[in-house]
């Protein structure tokens, strides 16, 4: 599977170990940076990369990473047709794939170990959307408000 990583200094090192991992599994891996360790860099211009590859590319999945995940995840959702989820356990990965159709998965470099990171992202590797009518049903709502801002109706 071709995956796209982005991510930041805080996560740099987890980041770099992961690219190393996911390459040794037989994964083609695209690490769209940070190529080395700054501490004031910006990770908007990595992780929008990465979300922007993912789009562009519908066999492939994301990786993007911080200290906490959440300005990563914002990021990558500002891509038209991304979902990215933030997860800090395999049972989180699982649902946003089965669920959601999450193809960017952010993880929280500064409270996720290399072991734990190792287990979130292979289950949201091996995990496929379930296809189910009413996980379906909330995807196309939000698809449709983010394409020309529609909502739905309200519940009567």
């Amino acid at each position: 599977m071709r995956i796209h990583i982005g991510g930041d200094h805080a996560a740099y090192e987890l980041q770099e170990s992961l690219v190393a991992w996911l390459a040794e599994q037989g994964h083609e891996v695209v690490n769209h940076g940070p190529r080395h360790y700054d501490a004031v860099d910006d990770y908007p211009v990595f992780v929008l990369r990465a979300a922007e590859a993912v789009a562009a590319d519908p066999d492939s999945l994301g990786l993007v990473l911080g200290g906490s995940g959440n300005g990563e995840q914002i990021a990558a959702n500002k891509v038209a047709g991304v979902r990215a989820a933030l997860c800090w356990a395999p049972e989180l990965a699982t649902l946003a794939r089965e669920h959601n159709d999450a193809r960017v998965l952010s993880l929280p470099g500064r409270f996720t170990t290399e072991e734990e990171a190792r287990a979130i992202v292979t289950a949201f590797l091996q995990t496929s959307f379930s296809g189910e009518e009413r996980h379906q049903r909330r995807i196309d709502m939000v698809r449709g408000y983010e394409q020309d801002g529609t909502l739905p109706d309200l519940p009567r």
